[in-house]
């Protein structure tokens, strides 16, 4: 099936996803929502993949989280609304796939595109890939995972203050903070990620299920909360007067990434 805005390969038991919006740093908009939960369901189905990639087209950014052009120009009410529309075509279709997902990250992974990686099992990153969560820049809060999923990764302190500074940091700290299991230099990364990808799926698919179902199982709860209470009070930081303007600022390339 042919996808406006990811591709979807699959070459022997390991399915890819790329994100594929280069032109916007892989920013997710309402297409790629949709479109993702689609390739997803469609990889869960495929009795012969038995693991999932998932990257970003192009050499800068695996995503750079929420499309700020088209959220501000969006008619959904309440954002609450809007924001579900792309997280659970993200987090939930991730968090309901039984095979083994890996995130080869490959550039910026920034704000909702930082959040879809955690929603993956396994994090492989280039040497060149950048992370943080912006959004408190603008006037509210990465509540799509980084609220719950953050902190049990790298402890409570880093996820404070990975949240609540909104600065970046490099993969090399991403890596020391066990944000993400290693870095690779740039031009390895796919390499690494297949190899790592391929001596998963030549274990037995039934055993891989349950295997992660067993490690998922006590987080499950904790994850549909997590996501509720997180849209829930994202959706009233957006109430924010303070966004609108600093949206526009970022549009129009006043504030740059």
């Amino acid at each position: 099936m042919a996808y406006a805005t990811v591709r979807l390969s699959k070459e022997g038991r390991v399915a890819t996803i790329t994100l594929n919006r280069p032109e916007a740093l892989n920013a997710m908009n309402h297409q790629m929502g949709q479109d993702l939960r689609t390739a997803i369901d469609e990889v869960r189905q495929d009795r012969e993949a038995r693991v999932l990639i998932i990257t970003g087209a192009g050499d800068k950014a695996f995503s750079a989280g929420r499309d700020l052009k088209e959220y501000s120009q969006s008619t959904i009410t309440p954002i609450e609304e809007w924001s579900r529309r792309i997280e659970q075509g993200s987090s939930f279709g991730l968090m309901e796939m039984p095979k083994p997902v890996i995130a080869a990250i490959n550039g910026y992974a920034i704000g909702g595109g930082l959040e879809l990686a955690l929603a993956c099992d396994i994090r492989i990153a280039s040497d060149k890939a950048t992370f943080g969560f912006y959004e408190i820049r603008r006037g509210f809060f990465p509540g799509g995972g980084a609220t719950w999923r953050l902190a049990p990764l790298v402890g409570r302190g880093w996820a404070m203050e990975l949240v609540l500074s909104g600065e970046p940091i490099t993969a090399e700290v991403a890596e020391r903070i066990g944000l993400v299991n290693r870095v690779v230099p740039h031009e390895k990364l796919m390499d690494s990620v297949r190899e790592l990808a391929e001596k998963i799926a030549s274990k037995s698919p039934q055993a891989l299920m349950l295997a992660k179902a067993a490690i998922n199982q006590s987080l499950d709860a904790y994850e549909r909360i997590g996501f509720n209470i997180g849209m829930a009070l994202r959706a009233l930081a957006e109430t924010n007067p303070d966004i609108k303007e600093s949206t526009k600022a970022f549009i129009e390339k006043r504030v740059l990434l």
